[in-house]
């Protein structure tokens, strides 16, 4: 595996049960910023047996990335809400539950 593909399915891993993150935010966290389409890519072409948390990775709008109404989308957004993710109409409030959400309040002591 070339070493750029395992740091983005590392970064993909390190996502925390109950957040989320864009497929550039992964991209960027890789060293690999302005790669988002390379991100998804790869979660499409995950080796067989690695167990990743895909359904943690969203667009940069908080938009899930499947069809809506298709069979990956519908569980993408059940395990989502399985981690008490707030999904609706197929979109995650990022400034809620995106991986950098609390930032400004862990920096700064400001409400989040």
């Amino acid at each position: 595996m070339q070493e750029n593909h395992a740091r983005v399915y590392a970064a993909i891993a390190a996502i925390p049960r109950g957040r989320v993150a864009s497929y550039g935010a992964i991209a960027a966290r890789a060293g690999l910023p302005g790669r988002a389409r390379l991100v998804g890519k790869l979660l499409g072409q995950t080796p067989e047996g690695m167990a990743l948390p895909w359904h943690r990775v969203l667009r940069a709008s908080g938009q899930v990335a499947l069809p809506p109404g298709s069979r990956g989308f519908r569980e993408q957004c059940r395990r989502l809400r399985a981690e008490g993710i707030e999904v609706r109409n197929g979109r995650v409030p990022l400034s809620r539950f995106g991986l950098d959400a609390n930032l400004d309040r862990a920096l700064w002591g400001l409400p989040g």
